[in-house]
């Protein structure tokens, strides 16, 4: 098996098995419990998504790696969603003052934040060939939300202080932090390669 999907599965699976072993779940429901798991499981599908996007995951061309990222992304709405509603069934005072802004807890507003960028990414989608919006269009739109998305979460998970261990917590952070800045890069320079080779003829 190539290195790359060792780390990967070591940079989800270790955080998920460290949370799994938490003495703070012992005092926690299961809703609430499957809730926290949910939002651990969609900040390792953020980490997917620009490996996928990227090409750098070995065994996947480019066409597979591209319906990967389509129904990862699906999956990592699916899994904020019932990140979001299994809370809200825990504490809808909470989630109220989360939604609109006016929770006292420093991380609430960037998970909301980063809820609606990716339930955005998802319609979006969805209906972009229905909307008939072109694949440049579509890329204008969903690499800002793309950022967002990523800058929020992660943010978002260093601010809690619950069941994930402090070290995988920030080891996964980074690598998802580090993964979208590389695609970011590779592809700023294939485009500028692109736009100079266009130039010459």
């Amino acid at each position: 098996m190539p290195l790359i999907w060792v780390v990967l599965a070591l940079a989800i699976g270790v955080p998920i098995a460290l949370a799994a072993e938490s003495e703070q779940l012992a005092w926690r429901g299961p809703v609430y419990i499957l809730a926290g798991f949910a939002g651990i499981i969609a900040l390792g599908l953020v980490l997917v998504q620009p490996l996928l996007i990227g090409g750098y995951l070995p065994g996947l061309s480019a066409y597979r790696g591209r319906r990967a990222h389509h129904w990862i992304g699906s999956a990592l709405a699916l899994a904020v969603a019932i990140h979001v509603a299994g809370l809200w069934i825990t504490s809808p005072p909470d989630m109220i003052d989360a939604v609109t802004f006016s929770s006292p807890t420093p991380f609430s507003p960037f998970g909301v934040i980063a809820m609606w960028a990716i339930f955005a990414v998802a319609l979006l989608a969805a209906l972009r060939r229905r909307l008939g919006v072109r694949l440049r269009t579509w890329r204008m739109v969903h690499i800002p939300l793309a950022i967002v998305i990523v800058a929020a979460s992660v943010v978002h998970c260093l601010l809690i202080e619950g069941t994930m261990e402090t070290i995988s917590k920030v080891a996964l952070c980074a690598a998802v932090l580090a993964a979208t800045i590389k695609v970011m890069v590779d592809l700023w320079r294939k485009r500028t390669l692109r736009g100079e080779s266009i130039a010459r003829q």
